[in-house]
């Protein structure tokens, strides 16, 4: 018989997490400071850049679309508003090079997913663009492996405890695994559950605080190789 608080359900982050994506966003911002290399220095461009993103996500959210258009106003603003048609047709043409990127699973991700996969349910839970994650999850060969698949605008304690409720046993008997400390983790220890960071050597900046050290429910793992022992240890019935 299972208990109250036994685990029952896994939450999966996936950029970053189960496969590669922070990558082609530094990639593509080192491309587009040197567009606009007669206007400032590449940190000066990328300083300017990450301030119009963060003044732009309540507005586009996250993901690629909302990046591209955060680097058409930067280089509008960097060049006082004489940024040539050709530059922004090449901003344009980065950022659909960005949406047609193949992925990369991540190591160890397909063999802890099909492990895990029918003694728990799993949730893939990720926030962004709707039809870029949907081309990703499809282009990863995961999906069939998740009993739900959820994309969101962005990651709070009431998000989990929503999601949770819906697709599991509620936040106490449930776990969020990934790679952000402000999106993954944090918030869904606050809801409730359990938190497993899995580091990324490139999370983006505005996903970074504080690790909740003190937190009983909260793990880190090198890598989601060790994913289920952890769960093990976890899920074990007391």
């Amino acid at each position: 018989m299972r208990t109250s608080s036994e685990l029952t359900t896994i939450g999966f982050d996936a950029d970053d997490t189960l496969w590669q994506n922070e990558q082609f966003f530094r990639m593509t911002e080192k491309r587009f400071a040197a567009m606009l290399a007669d206007h400032g220095e590449e940190k000066q461009i990328s300083a300017r850049l990450l301030e119009a993103e963060r003044r732009n996500l309540a507005i586009y959210g996250f993901g690629i679309k909302g990046f591209t258009l955060s680097m058409i106003e930067t280089a509008i603003e960097v060049t006082d508003g004489r940024v040539p048609a050709s530059v922004i047709s090449e901003i344009l043409d980065a950022g659909r090079e960005m949406l047609g990127h193949p992925i990369e699973p991540l190591p160890y991700a397909r063999e802890t997913v099909e492990k895990l996969a029918g003694t728990f349910r799993l949730v893939l839970i990720t926030k962004g663009d709707l039809f870029d994650q949907e081309r990703k999850l499809a282009g990863s060969g995961l999906g069939d492996l998740f009993d739900a698949v959820e994309i969101v605008s962005d990651k709070t304690a009431a998000t989990y405890a929503r999601l949770f409720n819906r697709h599991g046993d509620g936040p106490a008997r449930s776990m969020m695994v990934g790679n952000s400390l402000k999106s993954d983790v944090v918030p869904a220890i606050e809801a409730g559950g359990w938190g497993v960071h899995v580091p990324h050597e490139l999370t983006w900046v505005l996903e970074h605080v504080e690790a909740p050290v003190a937190e009983p429910r909260f793990r880190q793992i090198s890598d989601l190789g060790q994913l289920p022992e952890l769960i093990e240890s976890i899920a074990k019935p007391s």
